[in-house]
This record gives structure tokens, sequence and C-alpha cells, in this order.
């Protein structure tokens, strides 16, 4: 019998994308699965019913949970969700485990399978399946477009018959997925670029981009294609070269996290106050508390003549293609376990073995395992 894959409405607010379009379902049904959706599911993306073609649309979220098999999710399942869920059934998606312990547990006693795709190994095979990345591109791309658009004059130089305008300095915090799709957007943008991350690796990188990368003499190579937490002497260092170029900047795009830990605060409330009157910054890493002191996450605050903006869920702006590339991801997932339409896992492989949160009335990622039930006791 054909596993049944559904799809329901993302109900966390502000959420616009949708974990299945219309072109990932046809490959899927290819694949021998039957496809449910709840009935508005792909409206923030702008993605009608009537565009998933073999696709049975159910009324509500409580009709799609006790008929599917398999739920595909953006947002972390919460706890009226994982209630409606069948026992034995698996859910994929976002999990977010050290932010929702409580959801884990429920999981877990609920007997339901999870996989975190945030915990997909940074292996080259599975690079097609890596959500971190996709989605960071979209927020790099859109922080630089949120930069040019609050920055107080242009980012390109100008030649005008009034004289010549100089180009914005931009410096980019982090030079990850999203802080290289930023400073390539900000550099199409006609802005002069700098990038900085305290791996040293990143160095060829930025410069393949036309930006000039900021050399604080720390470097914190990290495993996983993840720094490691700098130490206090390590900070310092690293701050006073960065004040300079942060109070020298028109515009700020800090993109520094730690997945699973607080964002490092890379600049003070002091340095805020000593940058140009009219400069911007805009904090990715809000949701982890900021890389600035002064960030509040969700709001755009004015702190000493400088915009600070500390947005949430940005990838949600670019509904569309956020949407796209986050079901390729699933289905890229998803296909080596599908055999004949019937879903048949392999629980050795390295790829399901490290995404898999919860299986069988258990926590089997380890650090969340530890904290739920350290927690408990």
């Amino acid at each position: 019998m054909s596993i049944r894959l559904g799809v329901p409405k993302e109900i966390e607010q502000g959420e616009r994308r949708v974990a299945l379009v219309p072109a990932v379902a046809d490959r899927f049904i290819k694949l021998g699965v039957e496809l449910l959706l709840e009935t508005g599911a792909g409206t923030g993306s702008h993605q009608t019913d009537a565009s998933f073609k073999g696709v049975t649309i159910l009324p509500d979220a409580a009709s799609l949970y006790q008929q599917a098999d398999v739920i595909l999710k953006i947002q972390p399942p919460n706890e009226s969700e994982i209630e409606q869920m069948n026992a034995g059934a698996v859910v994929v998606g976002m999990m977010l485990p050290h932010r929702y312990p409580e959801r884990v547990a429920k999981l877990r006693d609920h007997k339901i399978t999870s996989f975190a795709m945030e915990l997909v190994p940074r292996i080259s095979r599975a690079q097609s399946m890596d959500i971190l990345s996709s989605q960071a591109a979209i927020a790099g791309y859109k922080a630089a477009l949120m930069a040019a658009d609050r920055c107080s004059g242009f980012f390109p130089m100008l030649t005008t018959a009034a004289g010549t305008i100089r180009p914005a300095k931009v410096l980019v915090i982090g030079a990850g997925v999203a802080g290289l799709q930023a400073i390539a957007t900000a550099k199409r943008l006609g802005a002069m670029v700098e990038g900085y991350d305290v791996r040293s690796a990143t160095r060829e990188q930025v410069q393949s981009l036309g930006a000039k990368f900021v050399d604080t003499g720390v470097s914190a190579e990290g495993s996983g294609g993840y720094a490691r937490e700098l130490t206090d002497e390590e900070k310092k260092q690293q701050q006073d070269v960065l004040d300079q170029h942060i109070m020298a900047a028109d515009a700020v795009i800090t993109t520094a996290a730690i997945p699973g830990r607080a964002a490092p605060k890379i600049i003070r409330k002091e340095v805020v106050e000593q940058m140009k009157p009219g400069a911007v910054i805009i904090d990715l890493a809000a949701e982890g508390g900021g890389n600035c002191e002064v960030t509040r996450a969700g709001e755009q605050i004015i702190h000493h003549d400088v915009v600070v903006y500390g947005p949430l869920n940005v990838p949600s702006e670019l509904p569309v293609h956020a949407s796209e590339m986050f079901s390729r991801n699933l289905l890229n997932f998803l296909s080596p376990m599908i055999q004949e339409g019937e879903f048949k896992p392999d629980w050795e492989d390295q790829v399901v073995a490290d995404s898999t949160l919860t299986r069988d009335g258990e926590i089997k990622h380890a650090p969340t395992r530890e904290k739920v039930e350290g927690q408990a006791t």
C-alpha cells in the first residue's frame, strides 16, 4: 500500500512558505506515493489548491493528520499539532529541538518518528537536502535589500550633473551562505563591500565576490562547516579591529550564528553609538538573540541615529522561491527512503541516522536527549 504524504497549512504567525510546491508534488507522485494537502496550504506562497494536480485536497488539518503517514512541515509542529498525529506517524521538517524541548518530549511520548532537517549532516551527498543553506541564501539576499532600502544614501557610485556620489560602504559579518549571498547582492547593487568571518578559510570566498576581507588576526575554524565559539581574548582582538570597520560603514549586515546556542555579541552598544549618523545594521542573527547588543528581535529601532533592524523568519518574505527550495530539499531527503511507494528508510545510513530526532518512543539525537531527559529528572 502506498504511503500517504500530507502537507498541512503552516500556522506559525507570519509563515508564508509551504513544504510542497506543485512541481515537486509531481515528482513525489512518480515515486508512487499518495499526496494529501490541507486546503489553502499554499496560499501564502501563491500556490492555489488547483495548481496541485493529482493531490487530494482535505478541508482541515485534523482530517489530514488522521490520514497521513508522513507529514511535511516548514515550522516545527506545536503541541496541538503533535496531539493530532497518529502514533507511528512520521514528520519531516525544521524541528528546532534546542528551542522547543517540550515538543520533542511530546513527539517521543506519542511515538512519532521525527526528522529534523537542520540536523542533516553537512557532507557532499547531502548538500541537495540542506535546508539551512537553501534558506540562508534567501535571507542573505534579502538582508542586502533591507540594508539598501534603509540606507540614508545610494549604494552605487553615481556621476551626476551635481557631482559624483561615492558608493556606500557595506560590511558583512559572517561569511557563511547568508553572508556570502549578502556580499554578492550588495556588490550587485554597487556598494563597496567588506566581508569578515572568524574562519580564515572564507577569505578566498569573500574575495572571489569582489569584496575586501577584513583580517583581524583571529581564526576559529570549527567542525561541520561552522565556526567554534571564540575565547574572551580572541573576542577582544577581533572586536578591536572590527570596531573600526563597523564605525566606518554605512551599512552592516550580521549573520553570525551558532546552531542551538545564543548568537555571539559582535557589535557592542558603545560601538553603535560611534557609528555614522544614519548608518544601518541588519541583524540576521536576531532569532538567536542578535549579534548586536541593542538588537530587538522582530523590531526596527533607532539608537543614536543608527537604524538597527532584527528581522525574523526572513526566508518567508520570499515565499515562492523559499518554498520551492525547501520542497526540493525534502524531496531529495525522502526519495532514497521511498521504494515502490512504500516508506523504507535505511536506519544505518548516516544521513538518516543523524537527522532522526525521535523514533520508537526514544529521543535519538544525543544532545537533545540529554537536555530533555535531564530536565525531566
